[in-house]
């Protein structure tokens, strides 16, 4: 980059001595023509060479064109036109090239957030900072408050909220604590955090972008390919063009042989397709790095450019559509006697009433009575003399026995006891039954927690009104848990995947960019695919797909239209592989996702999806507003030729004009911040 900087400084300088000399009669024409022959060397240097090496490969490029002006004007003594010609052909090659270069180092300012030292706590206890290519996994590094975070890893101490902007676009800073995963780059906003490093400096998750960034900015677009192919036929076309139009008129028309010449040399500047070559570079890597920046990762141009076509898009269901996570919705409960049951949802659906029929009332018995303090077969009093149990209770006993299981029917239960303040009861003798449940022993009762199969075989017949519940839950996609005492029902906890709050708006927002379908596609039965389709409006749901049924639908998709498979990255990948456009979401750190992909969303946000439609719908305007303006031009200064004689100079400064406005003009995309935000 510096190089042609000096160079272009040097033609300019050159070229205006030359000038100025040649003007005030100071130095003799030797003198003069001196200055224009290192401006002609300064200038043309790059171009010559490119020259060289193309004409080695047996074709012309747009180097050759203007290094063949310069030398015609030189030949019919017109060097000042020639080294102008040459110095505003550098400086239009220096600018863009800074213009590209700032656009595909955009994305790699990011590693300057990265501290270049990490604060280490060795096992004896000292603390010491080091480079951060020396950290090794294992060891554990401090962050303080403030600080960026030096190394991926994962915390093993504190607490803290944590910016994550720089990796997955997110504005909002994320809670972090123990045992969750953090990245290079990212900002610790609270506390002190202890993380333990998870990989080393060159295999972070903030290298693996920026390397996939330059990668993707390397590929070519099909627009810029195509152009790259006509530049050789077009620049050779034009060269044939130009020996005509000189050629013609001198021999056989008799014309003077300068004015044809010089005319021939002209149309060689204003033909030459600059501006038309760079219109679609300089707006793809634009992009590109624009929407790595806000958490889009496009792994080629060809990608950015395809999201145009689009009409088709298959979601997975789970981590997609939804968080991926269970939580628990009901709580119901089965008086022993005639009592009321209580129920708990928190997803909103309340349990269907009839305080006589033990049905759920919709709401956690707020008690405050603990487990322990009911008599020791567990039950309670209702007035009848018969024995009935709380939500809480209930709760209590299923937390107990799922407490040291790391299902994640499990963590939702555990999850939900914390929520509601209930300590799980101390129980022994834990078994698991693989596929079924746990049981365990509690007050010298048995309880047992699982699904249906573990209470077949020891009940000899379900209670009608918990039946009916059960059913009436399962129709309503939600994962039914039995929790019984002695062999005998003590009610139910329902849990339910939850739709995420974004994606009713998000495929709202994806209908208006032009999405004709869309479909959900997962492994999950159809009742909990139907309550979670419903309020998505949806063209099609298809469920219980096994992997190789996915990728057999997307088959059948692409052949109606081109279809972009979105999923998570892991389980997903052979569809994903399938589709005419792979994007992986929320798979910060996931190396399947990112091979596998076409498209990764670093974050888990699902209003990427049309940010990055319309962000690829402004690239698109932008290059077809770069080439039609470049043809225009074309066209524009050809007529100035033929019509009115421009003269050299004019044309020169048309040409270089035009491609420095076409470069700008692709620059737009560079700006940070949501589509929204870009200009139009």
């Amino acid at each position: 980059m510096k190089k042609d900087v000096w160079l272009t400084l040097i033609c300019g300088l050159s070229t205006a001595s030359g000038f100025l000399l040649d003007i005030t009669g100071v130095a003799s024409d030797q003198t003069v023509v001196f200055f224009y022959i290192v401006a002609y060397m300064s200038g043309g240097w790059p171009g010559l060479k490119a020259t060289i090496e193309d004409l080695r490969n047996y074709q012309i490029n747009i180097d050759f064109l203007m290094i063949a002006a310069a030398a015609g004007a030189a030949v019919i003594n017109l060097w000042l036109e020639g080294a102008i010609l040459l110095f505003l052909f550098s400086l239009s090659g220096t600018l863009e090239n800074f213009a590209l270069d700032r656009s595909r180092t955009a994305i790699n300012s990011l590693m300057n957030l990265r501290p270049s030292q990490g604060l280490v706590r060795h096992p004896d206890g000292q603390e010491e900072l080091i480079e951060v290519e020396a950290l090794r996994p294992g060891q554990i590094v401090i962050v303080k408050p403030g600080e960026h975070i030096p190394i991926d890893g994962r915390i093993v101490r504190g607490q803290s909220q944590v910016n994550q902007a720089t990796i997955t676009g997110e504005s909002v800073p994320v809670d972090r604590g123990p045992g969750d995963s953090v990245f290079a780059a990212t900002l610790n906003e609270q506390g002190v955090i202890e993380l333990e490093v998870a990989r080393r400096a060159k295999d972070t998750t903030l290298a693996r972008i920026i390397e996939l960034v330059e990668q993707a900015q390397q590929s070519k677009a099909p627009t810029q390919r195509f152009l790259e192919r006509f530049e050789p036929v077009y620049a050779l076309s034009v060269v044939g063009a130009v020996i005509l139009l000189v050629l013609i008129p001198w021999l056989i028309l008799d014309q003077p042989f300068d004015p044809v010449f010089y005319r021939g040399m002209t149309v060689l500047v204003v033909a030459s397709p600059c501006a038309l070559i760079i219109s679609t570079p300089a707006s793809i890597i634009s992009a590109i790095a624009n929407a790595a920046r806000n958490g889009v990762l496009f792994k080629g141009g060809t990608h950015l450019e395809q999201v145009n076509s689009i009409d088709t898009i298959a979601f997975d269901k789970t981590g997609t559509l939804t968080h991926g996570l269970p939580v628990v919705t009901d709580i119901w409960t089965l008086g022993m006697g005639n009592g009321a049951g209580h129920g708990a949802d928190e997803a909103g659906d309340t349990g269907t009433g009839g305080g006589g029929t033990g049905a759920g009332s919709g709401e956690v018995d707020n008690s405050d009575t603990p487990a322990a303090a009911y008599g020791s077969d567990g039950s309670r009093s209702n007035g009848n003399g018969a024995g009935e149990i709380s939500g809480k209770e209930l709760l209590a006993m299923a937390a107990g026995c799922e407490r040291y299981s790391e299902h994640h029917v499990a963590e939702a239960i555990l999850r939900k006891a914390s929520q509601e303040g209930v300590d799980p009861v101390e129980v022994e003798n834990l078994q698991a039954s693989p596929g079924r449940g746990i049981s365990a022993r509690w007050n010298g009762t048995t309880l047992a927690v699982g699904n249906e199969k573990l209470f077949d075989d020891v009940i000899d017949s379900w209670p009608e009104r918990l039946f009916t519940m059960a059913e009436q839950l399962k129709a309503e996609g939600k994962t039914v848990i039995y929790v019984a005492r002695d062999n005998q029902p003590m009610g139910l906890i329902a849990l339910a995947d939850q739709l995420r709050p974004s994606a009713v708006t998000t495929l709202k927002e994806l209908r208006k960019t032009g999405i004709r379908r869309m479909v959900m596609l997962t492994g999950d039965n159809p009742g909990v695919a139907r309550a979670i389709a419903e309020p998505l409006d949806l063209d099609e749901v298809h469920a219980g797909l096994l992997p190789e049924e996915k990728l057999k639908m997307i088959s059948r998709l692409k052949k109606e239209g081109l279809t972009a498979m979105v999923g998570d990255g892991v389980n997903d990948a052979p569809a994903l592989a399938e589709s005419d456009l792979g994007i992986a979401m929320g798979a910060v750190g996931t190396d399947v996702a990112l091979e596998t992909a076409d498209v990764v969303l670093m974050g888990d946000d699902l209003t990427r999806l049309p940010y990055m439609i319309r962000l690829s719908q402004k690239a698109k305007r932008i290059v077809w507003q770069n080439i039609v303006f470049s043809l225009v031009v074309i066209l524009v200064l050809l007529a100035g030729v033929f019509l009115v004689d421009l003269p050299l100079t004019l044309g020169v400064v048309g040409h270089e004009g035009s491609t420095l406005i076409v470069v700008m003009n692709g620059l737009r995309l560079l700006r940070t911040g949501t589509v929204d935000s870009l200009p139009a």
